[in-house]
C-alpha cells in the first residue's frame, strides 16, 4: 500500500491576529514567490542563442531559478518542473526531453524518454514524469490539441565544476511542424533557457533532534507525495513541496511504534521537540487542531475529509522568516504545544513546538520545507542543506510503499550502516536515516 503521510500541504498560513491568510509577509519577500524561470518575457542571457522555430508544444519552466545542492548521496542535485502546452490543433506525442548546456547544446546533461515519461505499471521511481496538470497519471505520452502536461525534471551531477550556469531544453516530438499542419510529423527544437546558477543553498540547522530520523517522501523521486503534487496557484504551477521532508523517527530496531498502534503515544516520535532551524521571526501560526487517530488519512475518511480546508490541511503549524528571502515551514504539530506567536523572535536551536499528528496525516511526523515566501499556498519550495548530521544509510522505499497506514514493520535492513558517517552541508535525500545532535 502506498503510504501518503502528507497528501497535500497547500494551505495559506493562518495569522493569529485574525487577518486574511498570507498577509503577514513583508512585500519584498513576497515578490519572489511567483517568479518563474525561463520567462518568455526575458531575453536569453548573452552568449545563449535560441533559434527561431515554430514550437507546437510550448516549453515553460514553472519554478524560480535554482542551483545544484549537495545531497547525502554525494551528488549535486537539480530539480524543477516543466510545463508542456500543445498550442496546435494536432496531437503531440512527446518522445524525449533533453536538458542541455545552454552554451553548447551538444552537451546533454539529462534525458527523459520512454518509461521515464509514462509507465502505468510503475508505482514510483524514475518513471511517470509526464503528468496531467496540475499532477495526475496519464496513459500515454500524447498531449491532445490545446492541452498541457507537466514533466518532472531532476538530475544529479558528480561535481559542481560540470554544472553550467544555464540549461536549455531539447524537445523531440511527433506533432505539428507549422500552424497549418494537419498531420503529426517528427520535429525537435531547443528552447527555454533556465538558470541553475542562482545563489544558494541556504544552510540551516536540523528541525528535530535525536537518533534514527527517516527522511520520508524527500527529494526528488517521482511517485511520492511531495515531488508529485505541484499546485495551480496565483497564476503559476507552484512546487511548494519540491524539497520537503516528512521527518519520522524509529526505535533502534527500525520500528516506528511499539505497543498499541492505534494510539499516538505508541509512536517513537510523538511529542518530540521541534527546533528552530535558524534565527528568525515567526510570521504565522495555527494551533487548536485535534490529533488524528493513527492509521486513518483524513482525506480518505467520509467524515473527516469534508472538514479539511486550505487553512487546516497542514494541521497545527509554524512559519519562520529566517532571512535571505527564505521561510521555514513546520506542519502537523501537536495541539497546544506551540511555544511561539506571530512576531516572536527565535534563536537557532530553540524549542518551538512538539511533533504531532494533525491535519491531513495518517501517522505522527513533522513535515518541513523551506520556501521563497511567507505563504505556504503561493510560495515555491527552495533547496537547502543541513549544517551537520550523521548519515546511517537508507530504508527501503519498496518496503515503505508496501506498508500499512500504521507503518507497521521494522525498516532497518541492509541499507543501514553499522557506523554512522558525519556529514556537513548536505540535504538528506529520500529515505535517508540520520542522527541529529541531541
Amino acid at each position: 500500500m502506498l503510504v501518503l503521510i502528507l497528501a497535500v500541504a497547500a494551505c495559506t498560513s493562518s495569522p493569529s491576529d485574525g487577518s486574511a491568510p498570507g498577509t503577514t509577509a513583508t512585500p519584498a519577500a513576497a515578490t519572489a514567490a511567483g517568479t518563474a524561470g525561463g520567462s518568455p518575457f526575458e531575453p536569453p542571457p548573452a552568449g545563449i542563442m535560441v533559434k527561431d522555430a515554430f514550437t507546437a508544444v510550448l516549453v515553460q519552466v514553472a519554478d524560480p531559478p535554482t542551483f545544484p545542492f549537495a545531497g547525502s548521496d554525494g551528488k549535486f542535485h537539480v530539480a524543477y518542473n516543466v510545463v508542456l502546452q500543445n498550442a496546435s490543433r494536432v496531437p503531440a506525442t512527446i518522445r524525449r526531453l533533453e536538458v542541455v548546456d545552454a552554451t553548447d547544446s551538444t552537451k546533454v546533461i539529462a534525458s527523459f524518454a520512454d518509461k521515464q515519461l509514462v509507465d502505468p505499471a510503475c508505482g514510483f521511481g524514475d518513471c511517470n514524469r509526464l503528468q496531467a496538470l496540475p499532477a495526475g497519471p496519464v496513459q500515454d505520452a500524447v498531449i491532445p490539441p490545446e492541452e498541457a502536461r507537466v514533466l518532472f525534471v531532476d538530475f544529479a551531477l558528480d561535481s559542481l565544476h560540470v554544472a553550467p550556469k544555464y540549461v536549455m531544453h531539447h524537445l523531440f516530438l511527433n506533432g505539428a511542424s507549422s500552424p497549418v499542419t494537419s498531420n503529426p510529423v517528427s520535429v525537435d527544437y531547443t528552447v527555454t533557457p533556465y538558470s541553475i546558477s542562482a545563489s544558494g543553498p541556504i544552510t540551516i540547522g536540523p528541525p528535530v533532534k535525536g537518533r534514527n530520523w527517516v527522511a520520508l517522501n524527500g527529494c526528488c523521486e517521482p511517485g511520492w507525495p511531495h515531488r508529485s503534487t505541484p499546485l495551480s496557484l496565483n497564476g503559476n504551477l507552484v512546487g511548494g513541496q519540491l524539497f520537503a521532508i516528512d521527518w519520522k523517527q524509529t526505535n533502534d530496531q527500525g520500528g516506528f511504534y511499539t505497543g498499541d498502534k492505534t494510539k499516538n503515544e505508541s509512536y517513537v516520535d510523538y511529542g518530540s521537540d521541534i527546533i528552530a532551524v535558524a534565527d528568525g521571526t515567526v510570521t504565522a501560526v495555527l494551533d487548536g487542531q485535534e490529533a488524528n487517530a493513527p492509521g486513518v488519512l483524513p482525506a480518505n475518511d467520509p467524515v473527516l475529509g469534508p472538514k479539511l480546508t486550505v487553512e487546516n490541511v497542514d494541521g497545527n503549524h509554524i512559519v519562520l522568516d529566517i532571512g535571505q528571502g527564505a521561510y521555514a515551514f513546520y506542519a502537523h504539530l501537536q495541539k497546544g504545544s506551540l511555544l511561539v506567536k506571530v512576531g516572536d523572535q527565535v534563536r537557532k536551536g530553540q524549542v518551538i513546538a512538539k511533533l504531532g499528528n494533525t491535519g491531513n496525516a495518517n501517522a505522527s511526523h513533522m513535515h518541513f520545507h523551506v520556501m521563497n515566501g511567507p505563504s505556504v499556498l503561493g510560495s515555491s519550495g527552495i533547496p537547502y542543506v543541513l549544517d551537520a548530521f550523521e548519515y546511517q544509510g537508507q530504508i527501503s522505499a519498496q518496503q515503505l510503499a508496501d506498508a500499512d497506514f500504521y507503518l507497521t514493520g521494522n525498516f532497518f535492513g541492509p541499507g543501514r550502516m553499522a557506523m554512522p558517517e558525519p556529514r556537513t552541508d548536505q540535504l538528506p535525500m529520500a529515505w535517508s536515516i540520520v542522527n541529529f545532535p541531541a
